[in-house]
């Protein structure tokens, strides 16, 4: 693949248009979908291009949640007070270089957006699961998926669980039926999709302004006008080249997530145009230790015998915490009062020990560090303190009753996963931004095409790519078609 930017096509040089629209959007994902029935639904004229045979994209291999909050039926039906300021919030104080003006419109429209998704034709059940988990095991309708509950966090919002999942279940493919929902609101409401056909170049006007796109499918070419162009074609972890070049370290051993046309040419194609692009650098990484989650009362350590992150963290918090140790090596330590093994562990089980003096050995320890980490881990544990990394005191329990187990936490031995975060500088309307601040006329971008909340791996909380990527849609779809009117 290439990390070349497209030509920029002039409108002038196009001597047969194959259509005219007032919005064409790149991508039939969640935000390229949202865009399209947004759009439609204000009166454009909308159509889609979709490289691959079916909608869906990336989105359609996700486990479904949604990161919604202040004060959802959900939550308001489970008993989980929330606002949208203590969302403004967390989200804030988690968010990479932030900007608050998304935040704050994701946080005060998130209520209605929940509603908005809800009436495409299902409901998020109306149940609490209370456990640790990567994804909740049935249907239940919400779960923690971030840090919410995790310190310094907790301390700068309170507390409130926001991971709203698709009533299937299953870790994957949850969000499969929202993506068919939106397939058939956008065939009600008049919207075009061009399957196998994807755009390959923006078409501008003598302004700089977009005036279309031109576009490709197996053998046949040609060039639709268009008042503004939604680019929502996904991010670039398929393309080696730009994974080299902005994330190199994620291309060494991780296994990535998302399918063929996840290879950055929404990206590509916005920076022709002119766009600026933010967070390049920063990755979604995990390999969760957890369900069960009995084991986050154990204590993760590094080559050196020394505990680095609070155990009780979202899975790729942990995770880039790891990655930051030496030879991104560690090892979760868990006593035969708290040993659980996990049914498909992504963490490998490395073998038991009836001693900490055998175990450090066995991990090339120095055994007197670990047993140092452990007698201090295990002495404020029995207190329900932790004045290391403040863990939570419901996941603090000594681990002293031997023998001892570890699981293997280190980069090339457990299972990492991961997808890229950066993408193209957009507004608060979804509007495609110049290096200067400016707006591209008419360009859009959204979903894991644009750098929407400006999270890392430290900060990033399961739901926030389906609900920033429909949200952020949505609003990229209805002020494209305001320029139409």
């Amino acid at each position: 693949m290439s990390t070349q930017i497209p030509e920029i096509v002039a409108a002038e040089s196009i001597t047969e248009w194959s259509g005219d629209y007032d919005v064409v959007v790149a991508g039939f994902g969640i935000a390229g979908g949202c865009a399209a029935v947004e759009a439609a639904a204000h009166g454009a004229r909308v159509l889609v291009l979709e490289r691959a045979g079916v909608a869906g994209g990336t989105t359609a291999l996700a486990g479904g949640h949604f990161y919604l909050g202040g004060g959802t039926a959900v939550q308001q039906a489970t008993g989980h007070q929330d606002s949208s300021e203590e969302m403004y919030k967390y989200l804030l104080a988690v968010s990479r270089d932030p900007e608050p003006d998304k935040i704050r419109a994701y946080c005060d429209g998130s209520v209605e957006h929940f509603d908005w998704i809800e009436a495409l034709g299902f409901e998020f059940e109306r149940s609490y699961y209370k456990e640790k988990a990567v994804i909740q095991p049935g249907t239940q309708g919400l779960m923690y998926t971030g840090n919410e509950k995790v310190w310094p966090y907790r301390d700068q919002a309170i507390p409130a669980p926001r991971g709203h999942k698709v009533p299937v279940p299953g870790e994957t493919q949850g969000a499969g039926m929202v993506i068919e929902l939106l397939v058939k609101r956008a065939a009600a409401l008049g919207v075009e999709v061009w399957y196998e056909t994807g755009a390959t170049n923006i078409v501008t006007d003598s302004d700089g302004g977009v005036a279309g796109v031109r576009w490709r499918r197996p053998g046949e070419t040609g060039a639709v006008r268009a008042k503004s162009v939604v680019l929502a074609a996904g991010g670039f972890v398929m393309n080696a080249e730009m994974v080299g070049e902005h994330v190199p370290w994620l291309s060494e051993k991780p296994f990535v997530l998302g399918t063929t046309y996840d290879d950055g040419l929404g990206i590509r194609l916005g920076v022709s145009a002119g766009g600026a692009v933010r967070n390049m650098d920063q990755a979604f990484v995990t390999a969760p230790v957890y369900p069960p989650s009995t084991l986050l009362t154990g204590l993760v350590v590094n080559s050196a015998g020394v505990r680095f992150v609070a155990e009780d963290s979202y899975h790729s918090r942990t995770s880039a915490f790891v990655l930051e140790q030496p030879g991104a090596a560690a090892y979760l330590i868990v006593d035969s009062e708290h040993m659980e093994r996990p049914e498909f562990p992504l963490a490998p089980f490395i073998d038991g020990w009836e001693t900490v003096q055998e175990m450090a050995e066995a991990l090339g320890i120095p055994p007197a560090a670990l047993q140092s980490t452990l007698d201090r881990y295990n002495e404020h544990a029995a207190r329900g303190e932790d004045p290391d990394f403040r863990k939570g005191a419901e996941w603090l329990e000594p681990q002293s009753t031997g023998p001892w187990g570890a699981f293997d936490l280190t980069l090339g031995k457990a299972l990492y996963a991961g997808f890229t975060l950066g993408g193209l500088r957009t507004s608060v309307h979804g509007e495609v931004l110049r290096d200067s601040g400016s707006p591209v006329p008419g360009l859009y971008a959204a979903g894991a095409t644009s750098s929407t909340l400006a999270q890392d791996g430290k900060g990033y909380a399961s739901g926030t790519q389906l609900g920033a990527g429909s949200f952020f849609g949505r609003r990229a779809g209805r002020h494209a078609a305001s320029r139409s009117s």
